[in-house]
């Protein structure tokens, strides 16, 4: 069974910083893209970053040049920095992986919530 485990989350003033990381366990061969995505109250989950194997990452257009995605391939991690927050960024952030075990998962962690203070 693949889990996957968020951490980072809490409260922020706007302007500030915050890392979120998310880390898998269980029999894994290989992840494939690794993704964050967001939702914030009322609104339906919207994709924030992903990163791919070879290291391309893609960006909502409302986060770019703020956040930067990245991965520990041996860790099976994916971070989340965050950088000049701002108050529209308070969400629950998911992480998401494509794991590839004995056959091939999509994987979500529980959710972080972020929240930015103005």
């Amino acid at each position: 069974q693949v889990q996957l485990v968020e951490s980072g989350g809490g409260l922020v003033q706007a302007g500030g910083s915050l890392r979120l990381s998310c880390a898998a366990s269980g029999s894994i061969a290989s992840i494939n893209t690794m993704g964050w995505f967001r939702q914030a109250p009322g609104k339906q989950r919207e994709l924030v970053a992903t990163i791919t194997r070879r290291d391309t990452a893609t960006y909502a257009d409302s986060v770019k040049d703020r956040f930067t995605i990245s991965r520990d391939n041996a860790k099976k991690i994916v971070y989340l920095q965050m950088n000049s927050v701002k108050p529209e960024d308070t969400a629950v952030y998911y992480c998401n992986m494509e794991v590839v075990t004995s056959r091939y998962l999509e994987v979500w962690g529980q959710g972080t919530l972020v929240t930015v203070s103005a």
